[in-house]
C-alpha cells in the first residue's frame, strides 16, 4: 500500500499584486470611457495604491465611483481583499454605460486590513509616506441601492472580489 502527500504553497510577490491591480486600473479605464472620471493620473495612483496596500496584505476594501447626496450611485465599484487557496480569476469589464451621474461627483473609499491595524503606528506612518496620496479618516458613504458581487480577481493565493452598486 502506497501513499502520498502532496502540498501546494504560493508566496503572493509584486507581480500578483500588479496583476491583480491592472484589472482594477482596466475597470477604472472604462468607468473613465463611459463618464471620463476618473483621470489618467488618479488611475495611476489607485492602482499604485493597491498594488502596495495588496503586497503587503493592507488592503480591506477599496470602493471607486460616484457620490450623489452622499451615497454612492451607479456605477460604482467596491473591491473586497481576501486570501485564497485556489480559483479562477475573471477578466475586468462589465462595466454598465449610460448611468445618470449628473450632480454626481468621482471618489473612492478605503479600509485598511486587519493586518495593517496590527502594525505599530510608526510603521503605518512610514508606509504611507510611500503611497501615491494620503487618505484621512471619515465615515464610509451610505449606499443609494445596494453592492452586487459580481467578479473576482485573484493571483497568488489572494482576491479581491468586486462588487457594483445596483439600484432597487
Amino acid at each position: 500500500m502506497s501513499s502520498y502527500t502532496y502540498t501546494d504553497s504560493t508566496t503572493f510577490t509584486i507581480t500578483h499584486a500588479r496583476h491583480t491591480a491592472a484589472k482594477v486600473a482596466t475597470d477604472l479605464k472604462r468607468l473613465q470611457r463611459f463618464y471620463s472620471k476618473p483621470s489618467d493620473a488618479s488611475i495611476a495612483d489607485y492602482e499604485d495604491e493597491v498594488v502596495q496596500l495588496l503586497k503587503n496584505g493592507y488592503l480591506g476594501e477599496v470602493t471607486y465611483g460616484f457620490k450623489r447626496n452622499g451615497l454612492w450611485i451607479t456605477p460604482t465599484l467596491k473591491y473586497r481583499a481576501s486570501e485564497l487557496s485556489s480559483g479562477t480569476s475573471d477578466d475586468p469589464g462589465r462595466i454598465r454605460p449610460g448611468a445618470d451621474i449628473s450632480g454626481a461627483s468621482f471618489s473612492s473609499y478605503l479600509t485598511y486590513s486587519d493586518k495593517w491595524w496590527l502594525t505599530t503606528q510608526a510603521d503605518r506612518d512610514a508606509f504611507g509616506r510611500g503611497l501615491p496620496f494620503q487618505r484621512s479618516n471619515a465615515a464610509e458613504p451610505g449606499v443609494n441601492g445596494y453592492f452586487a458581487s459580481n467578479l473576482t480577481y485573484s493571483a497568488g493565493g489572494r482576491a479581491l472580489s468586486r462588487s457594483s452598486v445596483l439600484a432597487y
